[in-house]
């Protein structure tokens, strides 16, 4: 079972390596260079962590100047600042970029392998207000019937886990009620980019025929989906792969298939039921930024590698690898060298 870090420092330390892998250190060659885009990144994770909005963050980070030096932000930006970031380092190509740096130093510190035996995948909804339960039930008090929600509309997203570590190979965002499978394709394959999957267990709202051929047929993915869609009979199930279901979903390791249950219970737990953002765009940028907060938490074991101590031999190793390739591509495999060192080997000592 998996832990996330109740550490803001650990937190900023992981997300600030996470945007050195992923981002360029400033947006454009003429920027004022008062703060780079890994620490604006490292400043929205902890966003998410503490459940903040940008003013609140940007006072934070006046008052706790430990949790600037943690990142070397000298200037705390502006929360308009924050704000644009997000729109910016956020995008589709950029986040997904982030999420797979995550995966990586997972891989690279042991914590997910590079083929997963195990995935799990589901949908899960978000509030979209935070508006108290107390004050719907009392406004619908006056009904003849018990009111729950007070909108049609909300946030959801299929997620995709490792089952062994917790960590969130994929994740779609989108919009509810709707039918879960719609993203079944996009989740898989945005997975496979990051690692290898055996077997993927989904509950009934994934039940296709069709989608069994293309995990099984075209991705190489085994499938363990429930067929219960439909109304239920007795008769033959139209398609190979759900009859098999049927007749031998009990003797899998379906019953694993909770642990994506577990992993939607520690979004909401740890970040919050609610979105703060309002309008399509940016809760689907929120959703993802949640979902790469989620996996920084689990990482909090990984060293933050500034100061490392390092052998004679990787010192010399590194130094000629240097001039052979990009610094993005240099700067990762540093950081993958070094975490293969015994921790006790390191200075200063760790004490996550």
């Amino acid at each position: 079972m998996s832990s996330a870090s109740k550490s803001p420092r650990r937190v900023l330390q992981t997300a600030l390596l996470v945007g050195q892998l992923s981002l360029p250190r400033y947006a454009h060659r003429f920027s004022p260079k008062k703060f780079t885009q890994p620490q604006l990144f490292a400043c929205l994770v902890l966003k998410e962590f503490l459940q903040l909005d940008y003013r609140k963050l940007a006072a934070l980070l006046v008052d706790c100047r430990d949790l600037c030096a943690t990142i070397d932000l000298d200037v705390v930006p502006h929360f308009t600042t924050f704000q644009k970031a997000a729109q910016r380092l956020l995008l589709a190509p950029h986040a997904q970029k982030l999420l797979d740096k995550t995966i990586r130093l997972a891989q690279a510190t042991g914590r997910v392998k590079s083929r997963v035996p195990l995935a799990a995948g589901d949908g899960s909804g978000w509030e979209a207000h935070h508006v108290s339960h107390y004050y719907v039930n009392r406004r619908a008090s006056c009904s003849k019937y018990w009111q729950k929600t007070t909108y049609a509309r909300f946030p959801k997203a299929g997620v995709l886990c490792d089952c062994a570590s917790h960590l969130i190979l994929a994740i779609v965002p989108g919009r509810g009620p709707g039918p879960d499978i719609k993203h079944f394709r996009a989740l898989l394959d945005q997975a496979l980019r990051r690692v290898s999957i055996d077997t993927a267990a989904f509950d009934a709202g994934y039940d296709a025929e069709h989608a069994h051929q293309y995990a099984r047929g075209e991705r190489g993915v085994r499938t363990l989906i429930p067929a219960t869609i439909g109304r239920p009979t007795a008769k033959r199930l139209k398609g190979y792969w759900r009859q098999q279901m049927r007749s031998r979903l009990h003797l899998t390791r379906y019953g694993q298939r909770w642990q994506i249950e577990t992993v939607n219970s520690m979004f909401k737990r740890l970040q919050g039921s609610a979105l703060r953002a309002r309008n399509y765009g940016t809760q689907f940028r929120e959703t993802i930024l949640r979902a790469i907060t989620h996996n920084v938490m689990i990482l909090r074991r990984i060293w933050v590698f500034y100061g490392a101590r390092m052998s004679p031999f990787l010192s010399a190793f590194l130094s000629e690898r240097r001039s052979r390739m990009p610094l993005g591509r240099f700067s990762e495999v540093r950081c993958i060298l070094i975490a293969r060192i015994p921790i006790a080997s390191r200075w200063p000592r760790c004490h996550c």
